[in-house]
């Protein structure tokens, strides 16, 4: 029956509408070949020296791109601007070496940084289970792909080879949003059904994993969909599930919803959001979710306890990305929302994505945020400033330094200080 309802969210919410689709599937696609769709737009070829200032970027972009600001962040030639991964969405890209991995809902894309080729992985090439690809990061110099219903792929670059993880290897769920290895060499990977602690990371030992969800933990977790999840420098782990965040410390389990100030409030948000489609409409699970916190009766795409994007930065300060609540932050003692009245571009955070010097971005459905240093404002880049699209779902910083930004459709690859 679990099974059931997820396919019937995939069908449904794809048709019903784009962005709301885009972020709560992942999969629109997964039956088909993304190959004949991915194409570079400014190749190498056309971006002779200086080709990285605005005007000539703007010959480079679609026709219905608008142009690129004149105060954008290009200050040296690029390879290509956009990368288009067609009717797509890109929920992942992860940084290897000279690669990117781009994780798409029609497979992931290898780029390789100095040739400017790639190579598309997908079930047709049988190396994956699903072409639908929520999440992409590297372990132990291994590639991990969290699929839309297809489990969990491994691929190890040195020799050559895929291996594929399901529920009959010790995985919760064959939906996989979140993969990360802790400071003592656990693995924790969120799914649809709670989480999973492997240890040591050893996969291929079934005593090695261990479930985590709503029920065995007495509510502890608080949802069984786990969308993100990071550890704390005291060694505490955050999951960011449906129905709120949770830590887990020292063998107990806390966690926090709207009533103790995770997410914005309706009234000072709903003015703001930009689209009244929501998942609730889309599924039966999704509006027992909104029942369960009164909001039945709630029209538009808002429920601030489903935090759909996770980050602990070097100072343990925990930032949550919420569903129309804006972007949370937890100092330990309290909550603090940041909306639209705020500077946040939307109130719908799809993305966290943590640098190393520890600045925060958030990737929401109309731009993309970086928290600036007073951690109290943000600077907003749009299309305007080169993004492939205003609907932010993923980000990485590849090897030579440029920002690679996932939208639905692309990929868009930036230089320089942001």
């Amino acid at each position: 029956m679990k099974l059931d309802v997820k396919g019937l969210i995939v069908l449904v919410g794809v048709a019903l509408f784009l962005v709301v689709g885009a972020y709560m599937l992942g999969a629109s696609s997964s039956n088909m070949s993304a190959s004949n769709d991915v194409r570079i737009i400014a190749p190498a070829n056309e971006l002779k020296k200086n080709a990285a200032s605005p005007q000539n970027m703007n010959n480079a972009l679609p026709p219905s791109h608008p142009g690129v600001n004149e105060n954008s962040f290009f200050d040296k030639p690029a390879r290509f601007n956009h990368f288009r991964v067609g009717n797509r969405n890109v929920k992942g890209i992860a940084s290897f070496q000279d690669q990117m991995w781009v994780g798409t809902s029609g497979g992931v894309i290898r780029y390789d940084l100095k040739t400017d080729d790639y190579k598309l992985f997908d079930v047709s090439s049988g190396k994956l289970l699903s072409n639908g690809v929520f999440h992409v990061s590297i372990l132990d110099k291994k590639i991990v792909v969290g699929t839309y219903g297809g489990g969990m792929s491994i691929h190890d670059p040195e020799k050559n080879t895929w291996k594929n993880y399901n529920i009959p290897d010790g995985l919760a769920d064959q939906f996989v949003y979140d993969v990360q290895k802790v400071a003592n060499g656990d693995v924790w990977i969120a799914t649809w059904s709670g989480v999973n602690k492997v240890v040591n990371g050893e996969f291929d030992k079934p005593e090695n994993w261990t479930t985590y969800n709503l029920e065995n933990t007495q509510g502890g977790l608080p949802n069984d969909w786990v969308y993100g999840l990071e550890q704390s420098r005291d060694g505490a782990m955050w999951f960011a599930t449906e129905n709120g965040v949770a830590r887990f410390k020292d063998g107990v389990w806390k966690n926090w919803q709207h009533a103790q100030g995770l997410g914005a409030p309706l009234d000072l948000v709903k003015d703001d959001i930009q689209f009244k489609n929501d998942p609730g409409k889309a599924s039966r699970h999704h509006a027992r979710q909104k029942e369960e916190q009164g909001l039945e009766n709630t029209n538009v795409a808002y429920n601030p306890n489903y935090v759909v994007s996770l980050k602990v930065d070097n100072d343990g300060v925990v930032w949550g990305g919420t569903w129309g609540g804006g972007l949370a932050r937890f100092d330990g003692n309290e909550w603090k929302n940041f909306t639209v009245k705020d500077g946040l571009p939307s109130n719908h955070v799809f993305m966290l994505y943590m640098e190393d010097d520890g600045t925060i971005w958030a990737g929401t459905s109309h731009g993309l945020a970086k928290v600036n240093a007073d951690k109290n404002s943000f600077t907003v880049l749009k299309r305007k400033d080169g993004l492939y699209s205003d609907n932010v779902f993923s980000m990485s910083r590849a090897s030579d330094g440029s920002f690679w930004i996932g939208s639905f459709g692309g990929v868009a690859r930036l230089y320089g200080n942001i």
